[in-house]
């Protein structure tokens, strides 16, 4: 039994396999004339023999006498029940010896089903099925479509309206999560992970449901495949590479890299991104450095091409073409120097699904820019230079066609390119065994997402109008009214929307037409008609609510989404936002917080998360919440701010000091004085830091920032006179300290001076006097410390000139006319003044004595 599961999730029979099968497992009654229409390819044969018809269409009598009304299901129950009823019957009904017949024969029911969907809505060709050859009479309806595709709905999320033949998938569902799923089957759950796969993929919106499943699903496998798949190494490293993309659907980041990790093991591949010199232009006449994939085999990695489980490559002739840049300019690949050195070794169907994966997980855990759409690029060049597999090849063309798309030199390669894969849809010449190649493997898009991107290629070259078609063909209502608006048409955009819901009134056109119009009781209707389902109409009207400013009502309406399906990213960001706005600080902490575990690399997000925190008095996780922003988002200035203020209220003078060195990287203005006194005063008064060290050791570092802020802000009286507080202000025990203290105090005086208006406020004027002092008592005592007379006179002259010119200003701008007395506010400071310049005239004059 474990063999045949094994080849079923391979998905065809070795050599070995197919001679033994013929004489033994294909002359089994009841399972062997299904295993052998299933192993070759013909899926819908299985549904036609007469075993599944007589199991799904037939009056029932082979399940016995358990029935109701002749072997007819009660009417009161849905569809889905119904059909678990009637397959639960026969595989309960059946003697213990042919139990385990009668699981497998359910197995590769369920199985077909899913790669019969799989042709109908990602491999192609069109496959044309009635649902009579499906269900028994008793289970058709004038409305099944509907039903199938309500019962489809997961979390709130709906299911994309033009899928083809979703009865398939739920008959799949059925089989793989209720029937089989206590079977004595040992990797049912393998099918099943593949299930929630495909289902995901057609919803709008990632279904929590689904993730749970996935994940016991994941942990069933790993249990037994230490067991079961110990030497089956391709179906283990396929079963990784499946764990990576069901992972990266749901965001699970960190999970989806030790599965990659463990994948690429298990090839034996080294994959890097490295330089190499070659040109790229018909014209280059020197080389320069290209990025380019670099493959290497481990020594003790597989030989899958000697293996029998490998599967056999495609010809080439069968598969989607690759089509030509043609472009006058640029050449169609990179012309290398040596080419040799990074000539790719031929890549087996698994090493290429590794190089996949690997690209896949790449564009996932990096932002788009310029430098990953190259690096993306290398990857996709390399594969394409192998054709090999459907999968594979239709994966690699459609991102490249994405990463195309913005470049003119590309673009129209791009359309070409995009309209071969949805022709190619319809082409029968390929066989569907091997378009379902490692299809599982791989994720290829669906044959509506390359006819978007068509569309959306349209848009992007100004054909609207043309997109317009497609789109209104594809039934995305959301973009045709994107591209009527963009046609002028505002009016037409209604006008269709309200057209489409005389002919069937759906929540997601009454969520559309409320987007239109903005009319939130268009939301209510949906929200009614969705029996309080869709998440969508909550979601809608409280974004409108929030665009309104009606903030308690637009938070009421996203905790009813979130209610319904709480892995909704944007919404639990827009949420924490309005809690923001409502000063629910736990409330928005809690939001932002789940936004994180989602998407843990939204830079914004992590950074909102620590407002909140810093709003709760949590300093402390809103520094930790700001190191995980900058993680994300490293060139924001503004996240790189918050974690400066952040780090100085908690004493990490050290982070302090580095985030403040990064704002002068990113702001050539940027200056905080209060950050600066903070930092200032706490190693000059060696302060402990947050973890209790001394700040005094950062002394060097500080003297660092301050010698940049200084020459970036020359005139800043402030900075400089907290350059002479970090010498000891001129009362250091080291001379030289004192007589770099004396150089900035006497340039933060100069500053004082220099800016306009500074001596008409009193109080202003008192607080330069102050500081006068202090710069004249250090000049005096600098002074004195000199063992060059000629040099100590300098000081002394500099600082008298100075003090002279203050007591001058001070007289003539704030003497009193009726007495010709100091103002009473400055008396003090003025006295002491011409005391202290009466000092510096005698210490002048004993040192000139002593100079003769």
């Amino acid at each position: 039994m474990l063999a045949v599961e094994v080849s079923l999730l391979r998905g065809f029979l070795t050599q070995t396999e197919a001679a033994e099968w013929k004489q033994s497992v294909f002359s089994l009654s009841d399972v062997g004339p299904l295993l052998e229409l299933f192993f070759s390819g013909d899926f819908r044969g299985v549904f036609k023999t007469p075993l599944v018809q007589d199991l799904l269409c037939g009056d029932g009598g082979h399940v016995g006498e358990g029935t109701e009304d002749g072997g007819h299901v009660a009417e009161g129950t849905d569809l889905e029940n119904r059909l678990e009823k009637r397959l639960k019957l026969y595989l309960s009904s059946a003697p213990e010896d042919e139990r385990s017949n009668r699981e497998l024969v359910l197995l590769l029911v369920a199985v077909s089903s899913l790669q019969m969907f799989a042709q109908s809505n990602w491999t192609g060709p069109a496959l044309e099925l009635k649902d009579s050859e499906l269900l028994p009479s008793s289970l058709l309806q004038t409305k099944l479509r509907e039903s199938v595709l309500s019962a489809l709905l997961l979390d709130g999320e709906s299911v994309y309206p033009l899928v083809s033949n979703p009865l398939l998938l739920l008959l799949s569902r059925v089989i793989l999560t209720s029937v089989c799923s206590s079977s004595s089957l040992q990797l049912v759950s393998w099918w099943t992970l593949r299930y929630v796969s495909l289902h995901q993929q057609i919803l709008e919106a990632c279904s929590p449901q689904l993730l749970s499943l996935a994940q016991s699903c994941i942990e069933s496998v790993q249990q037994k495949s230490s067991s079961s798949l110990q030497n089956h190494l391709s179906l283990l490293l396929q079963f990784h590479l499946e764990c990576v993309y069901t992972n990266l659907s749901y965001y699970e980041y960190s999970e989806a890299k030790v599965h990659m990790k463990l994948a690429q093991d298990l090839s034996g591949l080294s994959v890097n991104t490295t330089g190499a010199l070659g040109k790229r232009t018909r014209f280059q006449q020197k080389s320069l450095a290209q990025l380019v994939l670099e493959v290497k085999r481990r020594d003790d990695a597989p030989d899958w091409t000697s293996s029998q489980t490998s599967p056999a490559p495609t010809p080439v002739n069968l598969l989607p073409k690759d089509c030509d840049l043609n472009d006058d300019t640029r050449l169609e690949k990179i012309n290398l120097e040596d080419p040799e050195q990074f000539q790719l070794p031929d890549l087996s169907p698994e090493e290429q699904a590794v190089v996949l994966g690997l690209c896949t997980d790449f564009q996932k855990n990096n932002p788009v820019y310029r430098l990953t759409q190259e690096e993306l690029l290398t990857f996709t060049s390399a594969l394409l230079s192998q054709p090999k597999l459907f999968s594979v090849e239709v994966s690699a063309l459609s991102l490249r066609t994405k990463l195309e798309r913005s470049e003119r030199r590309c673009v129209e390669r791009a359309m070409m390119q995009t309209q071969a894969l949805v022709d190619y849809f319809e082409d029968s010449t390929c066989p569907v065994s091997e378009r379902l190649k490692m299809f599982y493997v791989c994720r290829p898009p669906t044959r509506w997402s390359v006819q978007k991107t068509l569309a959306s290629l349209l848009v992007d070259l100004g054909c609207t109008s043309s997109a317009l078609l497609t789109f209104e063909k594809l039934q995305m209502w959301e973009d045709v009214v994107v591209c009527h608006e963009r046609l002028g048409q505002h009016g037409k955009a209604e006008e269709i929307v309200r057209r489409e819901l005389e002919k069937q009134e759906t929540p997601t056109l009454w969520c559309l037409l409320g987007d239109i119009v903005r009319d939130p009781q268009h939301y209510d209707r949906a929200w009614e008609l969705s029996k309080h389902r869709s998440a969508r109409a909550m979601r809608s009207k409280g974004l409108l609510h929030l665009h309104n400013r009606e903030v308690q009502e637009c938070v009421r309406c996203f905790e009813e989404s979130l209610r319904i399906n709480r892995m909704q990213l944007g919404l639990w960001f827009s949420l924490g936002c309005a809690y923001l706005t409502l000063e629910n600080y736990e409330g928005a902490a809690q939001a932002f917080q789940s936004c994180v575990r989602i998407e843990p690399d939204n830079a914004e997000a992590w950074n909102n998360l620590s407002t909140a925190y810093i709003r709760l008095k949590k300093e402390f996780k809103a520094f930790l919440t700001l190191q995980e922003a900058l993680k994300c988002n490293y060139e924001s200035w503004q996240i790189w701010e918050n974690f400066l203020l952040v780090s100085t209220n908690i004493g990490a003078f050290s982070e302090a000091t580095r985030a403040y060195h990064r704002l002068m990287d990113l702001r050539d203005g940027f200056k905080d004085t209060e950050v600066l006194q903070f930092l200032v005063r706490a190693v000059t008064q060696d302060l402990p830091d947050r973890q209790g060290a001394p700040s005094s050791a950062l002394k060097p570092k500080l003297k660092e920032l301050l010698g940049r802020v200084s020459s970036r802000h020359t005139g800043d009286s402030e900075v400089w006179l907290q350059y002479a507080l970090l010498y000891g202000g001129g009362a250091s025990e080291d001379a030289d300290d004192n007589h770099k203290a004396l150089q900035f105090l006497s340039k933060a005086h100069r500053c004082e001076v220099q800016s306009p208006d500074w001596h008409q406020d009193p109080a202003q004027f008192k607080g330069v006097l102050q500081r006068a002092l202090n710069m004249g008592q250090v000049s005096v005592s600098v002074a004195r410390s000199k063992s060059s007379s000629a040099e100590a006179l300098q000081i002394l002259s500099s600082s008298r000139l100075s003090l002279n010119s203050l007591l001058s200003k001070a007289k003539q701008t704030h003497t009193d006319v009726a007495s010709g007395e100091i103002h009473s506010e400055l008396k003090d400071e003025v006295q002491t003044l011409e005391k202290l310049i009466k000092e510096i005239q005698e210490v002048t004059q004993a040192l000139r004595s002593q100079s003769q």
